[in-house]
């Protein structure tokens, strides 16, 4: 009484064919998340170090800004000020900024090397006093780096660290760009023309 007319049987296994094209389209929307790629308009920057300008300071020395390094999953650790190491959330802003580091290149610390040596770095630098000069946010990624061997090297700086972002970081944008250089351009002008005039007349 239940059995099937051969048309219905026929039809079965075409309509189970046209319903595996759909279900293999369907795509972890988690995916590029685990990809380890920066995603600036997410605030995640994957095993990065990230850059952002200081008003004022960065005005006059375009070179010299705000550092901080970034966990695995793209949380962004910086020395902020006196016993403060923030999360999340940069001093200055947004990274205009950031250098792609390989976690292949960690030399110490096991497999979850890089995590391991950005907290006890942050945890460190929780007990020391911020000093613009000698112990700044770039003295804590060195600290990071120092602690997980990057690149088998035990003897980052802030000096090494301040020269090796200038040329190996990415802007995040153009605005990025002209946030950094447009205002030392200005004052440039500015000057240049005040010398030219008292110099000219």
């Amino acid at each position: 009484l239940f059995r099937s007319s051969p048309e219905e049987s026929a039809e079965m296994p075409e309509a189970g064919r046209l319903l595996l094209p759909a279900m293999a389209e369907v795509e972890d929307p988690k995916m590029k998340q685990l990809s380890g790629a920066p995603e600036p308009a997410r605030g995640r920057y994957p095993h990065c170090v990230v850059w952002t300008p200081i008003p004022m300071l960065t005005w006059l020395f375009p070179i010299i800004g705000h550092m901080g390094i970034c966990t695995s999953s793209g949380v962004i650790r910086d020395f902020a000020g006196p016993y403060y190491v923030s999360e999340d959330n940069m001093a200055f802003g947004r990274p205009v900024k950031y250098w792609k580091l390989d976690p292949g290149k960690v030399c110490a610390g096991g497999p979850n090397g890089w995590d391991t040596a950005v907290h006890e770095a942050s945890e460190e630098y929780k007990h020391r006093m911020h000093n613009l000069c000698c112990d700044n946010c770039h003295s804590h990624v060195a600290l990071a780096l120092n602690l997980m061997r990057y690149n088998g090297s035990s003897s980052w700086n802030m000096v090494k660290l301040c020269f090796l972002m200038l040329l190996h970081s990415k802007y995040v944008s153009f605005g990025g760009f002209l946030k950094t250089w447009l205002p030392f351009l200005l004052l440039l002008g500015v000057a240049l023309t005040v010398w030219l005039t008292l110099h000219l007349r």
